[in-house]
């Protein structure tokens, strides 16, 4: 659901790119199609703003602050164009009024004709979502061939990388990026989403060039919370743990305690300490909370064998069935050791007070992530077990679905 609506927005912002510049265009001025660029950039980055925010890798204060930013550089650069334009022509309110009415429109003609219920992932179709798919990298490659008359739209190219990594053209979201730097040397976040798509690019590694944007990335902003993920990620894969650690541990004093990201970066930390040698406890002492342990095994259905790498990680959880969704125990695996055994216990918790043992029903997940990301995004596969009791053994959980 998320997805479609993200897509949807960058739909409606390249469309409105194509659709306001020419109602706006004059013999007086240029500029006059910039500023709608601007708007159409400015909406779609305080949707990324927002998204942010409610997902907690941005915290209230830096939230307000990069609002603030936005728009004072949009009344910028609206005032610009329009001292260079003189008086308001009809062009600017038909521009105003389809600015408007478009994102307006196709929301409104999707819930009066589309279809709701097709978003659930059950209901989705192979072909459906295709069809959006086709449309989006039509939308994306006119954006693409605006940029090579218009290269220093700074903005632009950001929008056409994000485009390009959303549609799994990575080589291609990398050269965007590159292009963005070039022009914006000073962003921190857009750094660290370059590293991030130049690793995806060149197989997921981090190691080289994307190492060195990152640290770039760290120099510009020391709290950039993607910066310092990936950063732990590289040393974690350099098995230096102490300082994986450091890295993750500075995101907790940045996000909100009780987010998804908060829980996910916890059960790195206590992955690396435990790698590192720097766990609290020693399992052997720990197992006393056996009483509560569950275990069981996970498999992989057949039919999801080729979309499975043997280096793809598998994280496998337990969670209240009527409760917080944070995870009470993890563990990591890799899919080559599928079919997996497991135990999880109050020793695996991510805070003292959601342990197994507090919860009388739990559910046990696990999820396959090509990007060893502990936060759940389009195309892991995944499964989840019935709800079982403490102490549950022989449990059997069947990755079978992809999340959409």
């Amino acid at each position: 659901m998320t997805l479609f609506w993200i897509v949807g927005a960058l739909l409606v912002a390249i469309a409105l790119l194509f659709i306001v510049p020419p109602l706006l265009r004059s013999k007086a001025s240029g500029r006059l199609s910039r500023g709608a660029v601007n708007v159409a950039v400015y909406r779609d980055q305080l949707r990324e703003l927002e998204a942010d925010l409610r997902a907690g890798t941005l915290s209230g204060d830096h939230y307000e602050k990069a609002r603030r930013e936005l728009e004072a550089r949009l009344l910028d650069d609206v005032g610009g164009v329009e001292r260079a334009a003189g008086r308001p022509q009809w062009g600017r309110r038909a521009a105003l009024v389809l600015g408007l009415a478009v994102p307006l429109a196709a929301v409104g003609l999707y819930f009066v004709v589309g279809n709701p219920q097709a978003l659930a992932p059950q209901a989705a179709t192979d072909a459906a979502h295709n069809l959006d798919v086709q449309q989006f990298q039509a939308l994306v490659d006119r954006l693409a061939e605006r940029l090579k008359n218009n290269p220093d739209e700074v903005q632009g190219w950001v929008m056409l990388a994000r485009s390009y990594a959303a549609l799994g053209r990575f080589g291609e979201a990398a050269a965007a990026y590159a292009h963005a730097v070039e022009r914006l040397p000073g962003d921190a976040q857009v750094l660290a989403d370059y590293a991030d798509a130049l690793a995806m690019a060149q197989g997921r590694r981090l190691q080289g060039e994307p190492e060195k944007i990152i640290a770039r990335a760290l120099q510009v902003d020391p709290d950039n919370v993607k910066a310092l993920a990936l950063a732990g990620t590289v040393a974690f894969d350099k098995q230096d743990y102490a300082t994986a650690v450091a890295h993750w541990e500075r995101i907790l004093r940045l996000v909100p305690q009780d987010s998804e990201l908060a829980q996910s970066v916890r059960a790195s930390v206590a992955e690396a300490q435990a790698l590192g040698g720097g766990s609290p406890a020693p399992r052997e002492r720990i197992t006393a909370a056996g009483n509560n342990a569950i275990s069981g095994v996970v498999r992989l259905a057949p039919e999801f064998a080729a979309k499975v790498a043997p280096t793809d990680t598998v994280f496998i959880f337990a969670r209240a069935a009527d409760g917080p969704r944070m995870p009470l125990a993890i563990m990591r695996k890799q899919a080559r050791e599928l079919p997996a055994t497991f135990t999880l216990d109050d020793s695996m918790a991510m805070t003292p007070d959601t342990k197994l043992s507090n919860f009388p029903r739990v559910v046990v997940g696990a999820r396959i992530s090509k990007a060893a990301n502990a936060t759940p995004q389009p195309g892991d596969l995944q499964g989840v077990s019935s709800p079982v009791t403490g102490a549950a053994t022989g449990i059997t959980v069947v990755i079978d679905s992809e999340i959409r």
